[in-house]
């Protein structure tokens, strides 16, 4: 044998090493890679959480390629078995997941072809792991957007039960956090809920342009195998296939789209957070949050803190900073796949983590817990209706109600706008509200002002005059929630 053939030879990778070790692309390299590469190029101990994903994606494609006689069936039969002892070993915990292997992918395919020999090294036929990882991430975030889907849900079911609970309690509402006019609370909480149904919808649309397959794009160009994409596609639940096979290994709009669906999710709660926060401060006091959602000081025994609101503000943060890191890992890539998109996952990863945890326990802190001692619902927010109508006493919130009533009277609007900012004008002078002033002062303002001007200058009667669709009064809310309970039956 010639010499260059015996060195060949001799540094040929033996069909063992081929199997558990090597990089699938290893035969072209004359030196391995360094181990500081290797911890820097790995993904597998992030990434390793699509193994379900990445098994069904498999066994749809090994399904397609026996379909089509590109594998044999003895072939698939044996993949579909060493899938199986695959999906058992990683849930019971005795799976090795390898650095040298690099990412989820290699590990389950090297696994794979030590359990069924060639049928496994036959699996990859017709796909490359750009084309796979992008099917991976689709199929696991479409799950999680269904997981999401029910947490909105709950928290929107929590929001509803306290806006029962308090139609006929009366808070301030602001503008620029100042009284304003008053509100019921129930109206109040149920702003919330038509928020998170909006993000509740953006889900599902996100989730519509998620829920496409790119499997059988391959590495860039598509593959000379005759695949049949749609058949994989209606195995795996996907809605359609992607048209462009450049497009489809590195597009990553889809977890763009979802990230900012997030984030938008992440601002309402947030808002809903602040609020929370500043109604359990003394300075207001209309809340009192459950002790199992606060803690203490470790130096003023007197203190409960609002942890959950405002670690739930700064983590919106978090996940709008995914966000910015994903469109910005985005904007100069050239076509097609690129590395960088390795670093798609972990800001993925987390933002969907980040939501799910604050949707859960948000549900839980609003709408409470089943006691299971009693069998009753213990709520985690208790309100204090006493303080929040004496707040709404303070600001002069029913001045509108009097400009309205003025102008049923026949005053253009503007006109008794100027009339009753005199009148607030004189019950600040004497320390007092604008119905606690006297019939024969009112009058001075404009001689039309009769008896039942008290009516429209109470809270109560304030809050049952707005009986429009989409308005605060009683009448107007139940019908919300009628509409609200239906909804999210």
């Amino acid at each position: 044998m010639p010499s260059s053939q015996a060195n060949n030879a001799a540094s040929a990778p033996s069909h063992n090493q081929l199997d558990t070790k090597a990089q699938a692309w290893s035969a072209l390299f004359s030196e391995p890679m360094s181990d500081l590469v290797k911890r820097y190029t790995s993904s597998v101990f992030f990434d390793k959480r699509l193994w379900q994903a990445d098994i069904a994606g498999s066994l749809a494609h090994a399904e397609m390629l026996a379909a089509q006689g590109i594998i044999g069936a003895e072939d698939h039969a044996s993949i579909q078995r060493g899938m199986a002892q695959i999906t058992s070993e990683i849930e019971s915990g005795a799976f090795e997941w390898k650095l040298d292997l690099e990412d989820v992918h290699l590990n389950i395919e090297a696994r794979l072809t030590q359990l069924v020999g060639d049928a496994g090294k036959r699996l990859h036929t017709g796909r490359s792991r750009n084309d796979q990882v992008a099917t991976d991430v689709r199929l696991w975030l479409r799950g999680e957007i269904d997981l999401i889907g029910d947490l909105l849900k709950e928290l929107q079911v929590s929001l509803v039960d306290v806006a029962e609970q308090n139609v006929e309690v009366i808070l301030p509402g602001f503008t620029h956090l100042q009284v304003a006019q008053p509100v019921s609370f129930g109206h109040h909480m149920l702003a919330y809920v038509e928020m998170f149904k909006r993000d509740a919808e953006r889900m599902a649309d996100v989730r519509r342009r998620t829920n496409v397959l790119p499997l059988g794009s391959a590495a860039l160009a598509g593959t000379t195998y005759p695949l049949d994409r749609e058949r994989v596609a209606k195995t795996l639940g996907m809605e359609g296939v992607c048209q462009n096979s450049l497009d489809a290994v590195s597009d990553r709009d889809f977890a763009i789209e979802f990230t900012a669906a997030a984030s938008l999710c992440m601002v309402h709660v947030s808002r809903l957070s602040e609020e929370l926060i500043i109604w359990m401060s003394q300075n207001f006091g209309f809340i009192k949050i459950a002790d199992r959602f606060t803690t203490g000081s470790s130096i003023m025994p007197q203190k409960k803190n609002p942890d959950v609101p405002e670690l739930a503000r700064g983590k919106t943060g978090r996940v709008v900073g995914h966000l910015m890191g994903l469109i910005t890992l985005m904007k100069g890539q050239p076509l097609a796949y690129n590395k960088d998109n390795q670093e798609d996952k972990e800001p993925l990863f987390d933002t969907v983590d980040t939501l799910k945890d604050t949707l859960r326990i948000f549900a839980e802190m609003v709408g409470g817990q089943l006691n299971p001692v009693t069998g009753k619902k213990e709520g985690g927010i208790t309100v204090n209706a006493p303080a929040m109508e004496q707040a709404a006493l303070k600001g002069y919130a029913t001045a509108t109600d009097l400009a309205d009533y003025l102008v049923k009277k026949g005053l253009p609007f503007r006109d008794a706008h100027e009339t009753v900012a005199h009148a607030v004008k004189a019950a600040t002078a004497h320390n007092c509200d604008l119905s606690e002033l006297p019939l024969n002062v009112l009058q001075g303002f404009h001689p039309q002002i009769e008896k039942d001007v008290y009516e429209c200058l109470s809270l109560r009667g304030s809050l049952n005059a707005r009986n429009t669709l989409g308005g605060t009064a009683p009448a107007q809310v139940r019908a919300q929630l009628a509409r609200h309970r239906a909804r999210l039956a």
